[in-house]
């Protein structure tokens, strides 16, 4: 009996080095979806994620680096995010007397480590034009990017291009309708919270983030207010 209660008690090195169940599902998952993006498939896994909706100029992006704990986004006056970044954060194990390594990889650049994170905001954007023109363009086709760092939760995130009602480069003139549409296919799914960013400064009467939360989930039971 005494031998059953010591085995029982005692937790195995193996087993304390386990990941929980949860992170093992979501790099499983996530690996299937960067499968389905590269062949081009229309097939989809609704992985628990949070969408990172707003107006241009919001801050979502000062939201999203403080998660991260880096600077690594495009910044500017005018529209920055162009096209959804989805944001892969990989909780890697710390190792003892040695310095934090942290990188990124972009699945469009398999096998390519990005440990400057300057580096990583200048492959955003160049990416960025590739697809969607140099002009202030916008495009729905997706940015896949994994940052491994021990300082890091185990998560999904997706940035999205924040809403603008006034065109400018080569933006259509139904650039408002176009960017709403693109935001709500991803918000409407039931497995989405909703990081809805609003400017301090502003009348939550009037945000756009919160109106459009409320259309994809009008019990508000997804719904994540950031001001």
């Amino acid at each position: 009996m005494a031998e059953e209660v010591s085995s029982s008690s005692t937790t195995s090195p193996a087993a304390s080095a386990t990941a929980p169940l949860g992170s093992s599902v979501i790099s499983l998952v996530n690996r299937l979806q960067d499968i389905f993006a590269r062949v081009g498939s229309q097939s989809t896994i609704d992985l628990p994620q949070v969408a990172v909706v707003g107006s241009q100029s919001s801050g979502k992006s000062s939201v999203l680096e403080a998660l991260v704990g880096r600077d690594f986004l495009p910044r500017g006056n005018d529209i920055c995010t162009r096209r959804p970044l989805v944001l892969q954060l990989v909780q890697t194990k710390r190792k003892p007397d040695a310095p934090d390594d942290e990188y990124g990889e972009f699945l469009h650049l398999p096998g390519r480590k990005f440990h400057d994170f300057s580096d990583i905001r200048r492959e955003i954007q160049a990416e960025t034009d590739r697809e969607a023109g140099g002009n202030k363009g916008v495009s729905d086709k997706q940015i896949r990017l994994k940052i491994f760092s021990p300082n890091v939760l185990d998560i999904t995130l997706v940035d999205l291009p924040g809403i603008t009602k006034v065109p400018v480069g080569d933006q259509p003139s139904d650039i408002e309708a176009r960017i709403r549409t693109m935001i709500m296919s991803y918000i409407k799914t039931p497995t989405c919270l909703i990081l809805a960013v609003t400017p301090a400064n502003s009348d939550l009467a009037n945000s756009d983030a919160l109106q459009m939360a409320g259309i994809a989930d009008p019990d508000g039971e997804f719904l994540l207010p950031c001001v």
